[in-house]
């Protein structure tokens, strides 16, 4: 299996990271959209439909830091998904604080609905099954699965973001893998 990197270039990932670092707004465009999708799609199993907005809460810090980042393309995905990580902890211990609002089923009803269209559900479908199946797993196997498989970090990487010993994190990607391959197998 090639990692994400490989086959989006790493390369010229690279030279657009240090572009980046330099002030090119092009060079971060291709940054953020080499790292963006599997990014969202981690934190759609930490923190579900606020996803995006956490993603937006990272990009901002990564921003902030990218001129002080040292390393390799490699690196700066590791580093960008470990601030992600952390955002998706901090707005998980926000909602645990915040009061949830009391609606009645009138008032739940006036409120305007998300806009969704057949399309998008069609070519979301597939992502969002796996997705579901994975948020199924055990947490630590979750995010190694997601580290490695959707993000495309390598053992030490995802380590790294989850301040664990890379071989934790084979272990648990494994026996993550291995219990999808159980669900899909129930699901027939």
């Amino acid at each position: 299996m090639k990692r994400q990197a490989e086959t989006a270039g790493e390369p010229d990932l690279l030279i657009a990271l240090k572009a980046a670092q330099g002030g090119d707004e092009d060079a971060f465009r291709r940054l953020y959209r080499a790292i963006q999708p599997g990014m969202v799609r981690y934190l759609r199993v930490l923190t579900g439909e606020d996803a995006e907005d956490v993603a937006s809460e990272a990009w901002l810090q990564i921003a902030k830091g990218l001129s002080s980042f040292k390393g390799d393309f490699d690196g700066f995905r590791g580093w960008a998904t470990t601030i992600a990580r952390n955002r998706a902890l901090d707005h998980l211990r926000r909602l645990r604080r915040r009061p949830l609002a009391a609606f009645t089923d009138e008032e739940l009803m006036e409120l305007p609905g998300r806009a969704d269209t057949a399309g998008s559900a069609v070519d979301s479908l597939g992502t969002d099954a796996a997705l579901a199946l994975i948020a199924k797993l055990p947490r630590d196997q979750a995010e190694a699965v997601l580290l490695r498989v959707v993000v495309g970090l390598d053992a030490a990487g995802a380590a790294k973001v989850l301040g664990k010993r890379p071989g934790a994190v084979r272990t648990a990607a494994h026996r993550g893998l291995r219990k999808l391959a159980e669900y899909l197998g129930e699901a027939r």
